[in-house]
């Protein structure tokens, strides 16, 4: 595979899960987890799905630093949660491009749907005062992206 190459979510591995318990900081006036904590639990569980092949958001090779900014961040919500509730996020990749990156989140609880997110993320050179730029996805990350996750990401968090 090229680091030109794209691959569909058909390639894909199955989905990894995180599991977070939702904390009272996590929730609004109503004891309703607030609409951006899911955004930080997509963080994580992106966090866990690479640390899982080996990887991390921000790594290093001989030519320098390399991280993931975002550059699309979504999340639609079907069900609320509330404290105490236990939360499964199932990540799973939907493409891997030439220089991005997109994962999907599937949000439940009990088995019942709660929402659906998805972040894209750009591999990019980074270093102190210089600006990010993009870069095409090492052949060594891309195969660790593909490969099957040396640790589940199940356990309870929070």
């Amino acid at each position: 595979m090229t680091a030109a190459s794209e691959n569909s979510a058909a390639d894909n591995p199955p989905p990894d899960r995180y599991r977070r318990r939702i904390q009272f900081r996590d929730t609004d006036a109503a004891g309703i987890a607030h609409f951006s904590t899911f955004f930080l639990f997509m963080e994580e569980a992106e966090h866990e799905f690479l640390r899982a092949r080996d990887l991390s958001v921000l790594m290093h090779d001989e030519v320098g630093a390399i991280s993931w900014p975002r550059v699309a961040v979504k999340c639609d919500y079907t069900s609320p949660v509330k404290f105490e509730d236990v939360l499964d996020v199932d990540v799973s990749l939907t493409r891997v491009g030439e220089k991005s990156v997109t994962y999907a989140f599937a949000f439940s609880c009990e088995s019942r749907a709660v929402a659906r997110g998805e972040i894209t993320a750009v591999c990019c050179r980074v270093g102190e005062n210089i600006a990010p730029k993009s870069i095409s996805i090492p052949e060594d990350i891309r195969a660790k992206l593909f490969a099957t996750p040396t640790e589940r990401g199940d356990k309870l968090r929070g």
